[in-house]
C-alpha cells in the first residue's frame, strides 16, 4: 500500500510539473505578445501578428517538455522530499530551471528557422520556476494533509533505545509532518525490554529484529548503535537482509559532532565531515560582504561619537587613546585587537594576564563609562573591516587564557572554527565577562553550527537590547 501511495504521489508531482512548465511557457508566450506595454520594449516586426506566431512557438513545447522532464529528474527534483525543508527545494527548483533556460539557449542557437524572442525566454525564466515554487508548496500542503489522515504514512523501528535513539525519536516526533510514525525500539539489553524511553516502548531484543520488523509491518529500521557496538551493528544488518525493509545508519556521531557536518563521496566511500567549520565557500564570501558593509557604515556613521570617545580618553587619563592586544581569531591565528583604553598604561604589570572583575580598581573613571557600555569596543570595527574579525562571532580570547582552557574544557578550541565576532550568540544570551565558561562554548557552538546570515542579523539585533549594557560588562 506504502508504495501504490508512493508512485501515485511521484506520479501527480511529475505531471504537475509538465503541466506547470507548459503553463509557464504559454504566460511566457501571452505576457511578450499580448500586453501592450512588453510589446513596446520588444516590438513585433512589419506584418507579424500573436496568432501567426503561436502557430510557429507551439512546436518548441515538443523540446521544452522532454528536456524539463530529463533535467527535473537528472537534478534530483523527484527524490524524496520527506526529510527536506522546503528552502533546499527551493533551491534545487532554482538551479534545475537555470539548467533548462541554458539547454534551451544552446538549442535556439543552432535552430534557425524560427528566430525565438529573447522577451518570451527572459519571460519564461522568471515565470517557469516560480510557477514550480509555488506548485511543490501546493503539493506539501496536500501531501500534509494525506499524512494527517493516514496516507502516505511511513512506520518505522528504531534499533538502539540509547542517547542516539531517543534523540531520533524526539526529532521524528517534533517533526510529523515528515509522515513518519515510529512503531517502537529494539534494543540489545534485556533489562530496557517493556521499558518506555522518549516517549516509545521498546518491544523486543536485536535477536528478534527480522521478525519484528515483519510482524509490525514497517517500512524502514533506523539502526542508531554507539561507535563502540560495530559488532551488534553488523549483526542486525545481515538479519534485516534477509527482509525487505529499507535499512539506515544513523551515525553516532552525538558526542563530538560540534560544528558544521555533511556526507560527502570519496571514490566509492561516503565520507561524514564532524568537524568542519561552515565558513568556506559562498558562505565564507557571503559573511565576508557582508561584514565590510556592515563595518563600514558604523565606521563612517559613528566617526563623531569616535573622536568624542577619544577625545574623553586622553583628558581623563594619561596614556595612549587605544589599546592593543593579542586575541586568537579564526583558526587560532592571532591578531592584535584594537580597543579604546580604558584601564591604567600599568594595569598588567604587576598581575599578568588576568580577567577583569566587577569594580576592577585598574580602570579609569571613563573607562568604567565605556567599559559598561560596551563603547570601548568599537575600535572593533577596524578589525572586521581588514579582516582579522566578524561582526557576530565567538569572542576572541587571548592566547594565555585559551592554553589553559583548551585543557579543562571540552571542545573549547572548536569555537575558532569560525572568525571572532564583536557579538556573538552567547553575549546576547548574557555569557560574558566572568561568567560559566561551558555554557559560553555551548551557545558559541550552536552558532557555528547553525551558521546563516539571518542569525547574524538577528545577534545583532538582540546587541542593542541585551549586548550593549550588561551586568557582566566589567
Amino acid at each position: 500500500m506504502l508504495k501504490k501511495y508512493s508512485e501515485f504521489f511521484l506520479t501527480l508531482l511529475i505531471a504537475s510539473d509538465l503541466i506547470l512548465t507548459v503553463c509557464a511557457f504559454f504566460v511566457a508566450f501571452l505576457v511578450r505578445f499580448e500586453i501592450e506595454y512588453v510589446v513596446r520594449i520588444f516590438p513585433l516586426q512589419p506584418g507579424e501578428t500573436a496568432e501567426d506566431l503561436l502557430s510557429a512557438y507551439l512546436p518548441a513545447l515538443y523540446v521544452i517538455v522532454p528536456v524539463s522532464l530529463f533535467v527535473y529528474s537528472t537534478l534530483g527534483l523527484y527524490q524524496a522530499k520527506r526529510w527536506g525543508r522546503f528552502y533546499r527545494e527551493v533551491f534545487d527548483i532554482v538551479r534545475a530551471s537555470l539548467v533548462v533556460l541554458a539547454v534551451l539557449l544552446s538549442l535556439a542557437f543552432f535552430y534557425r528557422e524560427v528566430e525565438f524572442s529573447r522577451g518570451i525566454i527572459l519571460i519564461f525564466a522568471i515565470v517557469n520556476p516560480a510557477f514550480l515554487i509555488v506548485g511543490r508548496g501546493l503539493a506539501r500542503k496536500v501531501a500534509r494533509i494525506a499524512r494527517r489522515r493516514g496516507y502516505n504514512l511511513r512506520h518505522v523501528l528504531i534499533v538502539g533505545s540509547g542517547r542516539l535513539g531517543q534523540k531520533l525519536a524526539q526529532t521524528l516526533g517534533k517533526n510529523r509532518w515528515t509522515g513518519i510514525r515510529i512503531s517502537g525500539f529494539i534494543d540489545w539489553r534485556i533489562e530496557r525490554v517493556g521499558k518506555t524511553f522518549a516517549g516509545v516502548p521498546v518491544l523486543a531484543l536485536t535477536d528478534e529484529v527480522d521478525k519484528i520488523a515483519h510482524d509490525s509491518k514497517v517500512d524502514q529500521v533506523f539502526l542508531c548503535f554507539p561507535y563502540n557496538e560495530q559488532e551488534r551493528l553488523r549483526e542486525c544488518v545481515a538479519k534485516l537482509a534477509l527482509s525487505t525493509v529499507d535499512v539506515r545508519i544513523v551515525p553516532d556521531y552525538l558526542g563530538v559532532q560540534t560544528t558544521h557536518s555533511e556526507v560527502s563521496e570519496l571514490g566509492d566511500l561516503s565520507v561524514i565531515s564532524i568537524l568542519e567549520s561552515p565558513y568556506y565557500g559562498w558562505n565564507r564570501i557571503l559573511k565576508r560582504a557582508f561584514d565590510i558593509v556592515f563595518s563600514l557604515v558604523v565606521l563612517i556613521v559613528l566617526s563623531p561619537i569616535y573622536l568624542i570617545v577619544a577625545l574623553f580618553v586622553k583628558l581623563t587619563s594619561p596614556g595612549p587613546i587605544f589599546y592593543g592586544q593579542e586575541r586568537c581569531g579564526l583558526d587560532g591565528k592571532s591578531f592584535t585587537c584594537w580597543k579604546f583604553r580604558s584601564m591604567r598604561t600599568d594595569a598588567e604589570q604587576q598581575t599578568g594576564a588576568v580577567w577583569a572583575v566587577k569594580d576592577d580598581p585598574r580602570r579609569t573613571k571613563f573607562g568604567t563609562f565605556i567599559r559598561k557600555t560596551s563603547i570601548d569596543e568599537l575600535p572593533q570595527f577596524w578589525n572586521v573591516f581588514v579582516g582579522d574579525m566578524s561582526v557576530v562571532g565567538p569572542r576572541p580570547e587571548r592566547p594565555v587564557f585559551i592554553e589553559e582552557f583548551k585543557q579543562h574544557i571540552p571542545k573549547y578550541m572548536l569555537r575558532h572554527k569560525m572568525k571572532a565576532g564583536i557579538t556573538g550568540w552567547a553575549q546576547v544570551h548574557g555569557y560574558r565577562g566572568d561568567t560559566s565558561l561551558r555554557k559560553r562554548i555551548q551557545y558559541d557552538l550552536y552558532y557555528i553550527q547553525n551558521w546563516s546570515l539571518m542569525l547574524d542579523i538577528k545577534c545583532i539585533f538582540l546587541t542593542f537590547f541585551t549586548g550593549l549594557i550588561n551586568k557582566n560588562a566589567y
